[in-house]
């Protein structure tokens, strides 16, 4: 299996009596009866990746993990919580077909958060938060996280990891973010970042790590905040909740982007209905659009909702071949989805 290649296509175990459930009958589960392990799932051996890429940058420190309903790490706790989704193929299945994408679903993805994370481990671990290099580099941890942010897609000042320019989020989570490029396997950060603000920052933890690396930890809980075997909530009502997180603040369209691309002339009563149009390359614009902007999926897939309900209304038609409207219509939606990224901003993951 390469970098690439979904945890969704690969299932190798003895199954769980809820993996033939329907996903209307899965929903119904509590996250506490899905009786999940980290042992003999596909995260194992991510994490067993994870250390040996410690241990090649000279850090002893191994952060300790355990199953929720979400990516996190807790403040002051030097372990990692990793989503339920991840820990069986059935559940990945479930979370693409609910939010249309597995956050951390490839080896390469999961890889990237799990590095990340282990960025905010080594942070609580260690108390580097109190240095004031630490805090003049990146800024104070105090600062109170933003609901949304904006993000300077062409600054320089911050490394480029995960998606949505998240080191800009906040001053731990530059942290985290440059801690992540710091220790991936070839990432040559020294001439990737040559001339760039963000290579002080660089420095400072490849310096940093050097010097605490062979050492113990300060923090040495092993704490577990929200364990999958304490929660009692649904996964509908999970679900129902990121959904309205991820889909609160939709994109703009205006009916006269939409007269632009289509037409309700008489003369074109005989073309193809444009919802029609757009609900087959739903799927093909959503994931390009995405990959190119940075944007949710399941924001984007909203605006699509959106737009395919406005061209029934105003009964839109084709106005011209459809690989030439095809292409329009991509260029159409990424313009709206850079758009609000400069005028909207992302939201903070939960």
């Amino acid at each position: 299996m390469d970098d690439t290649t979904p945890l969704i296509r690969t299932a190798d175990r003895s199954e769980p009596a809820w993996a033939d459930l329907s996903d209307d009958q899965l929903l119904e589960l509590r996250f506490c009866d899905l009786n999940l392990r980290l042992e003999n799932s596909w995260l194992e051996d991510r994490i067993a990746q994870l250390n040996s890429e410690l241990e090649a940058c000279g850090i002893t420190f191994r952060p300790h993990f355990w199953i929720s309903n979400e990516w996190f790490t807790p403040d002051d706790v030097g372990g990692v919580a990793v989503p339920f989704y991840l820990a069986h193929p059935r559940l990945a299945k479930l979370e693409e077909a609910q939010l249309l994408e597995v956050e951390g679903g490839t080896i390469r993805w999961c890889m990237q958060i799990l590095r990340h994370e282990t960025g905010h481990a080594i942070d609580n671990a260690y108390r580097l938060r109190r240095r004031r290099k630490r805090q003049k580099l990146f800024g104070r941890s105090s600062t109170p996280y933003p609901e949304e942010y904006l993000p300077r897609p062409y600054s320089r000042s911050h490394v480029q990891h995960l998606a949505h320019w998240y080191a800009q989020s906040h001053p731990d989570e530059d942290f985290a973010e440059t801690f992540a490029v710091w220790m991936t396997p070839g990432s040559n950060w020294r001439a990737r970042y040559v001339d760039w603000p963000a290579l002080r920052k660089l420095e400072y933890i490849d310096e940093l790590m050097r010097r605490i690396g062979p050492t113990a930890p300060l923090e040495t809980t092993r704490r577990r905040v929200d364990p999958i075997e304490r929660l009692r909530r649904t996964l509908r009502t999970h679900y129902r909740r990121k959904r309205k997180h991820y889909g609160l603040d939709h994109l703009d369209f205006y009916d006269r982007d939409l007269r632009r691309l289509f037409t309700d002339a008489p003369e074109a009563a005989r073309n193809p209905p444009a919802a029609r149009f757009v609900q087959r390359i739903r799927r093909e614009v959503r994931r390009r659009v995405a990959g190119w902007t940075g944007a949710y999926q399941y924001t984007i897939d909203q605006v699509l909702e959106d737009i395919i309900e406005r061209c029934r209304e105003l009964n839109l038609r084709l106005a011209g071949p459809e690989d030439q409207a095809r292409i329009e219509f991509t260029i159409l939606l990424t313009v709206q989805a850079m758009n609000y990224l400069h005028t909207g901003g992302y939201k903070v993951a939960l």
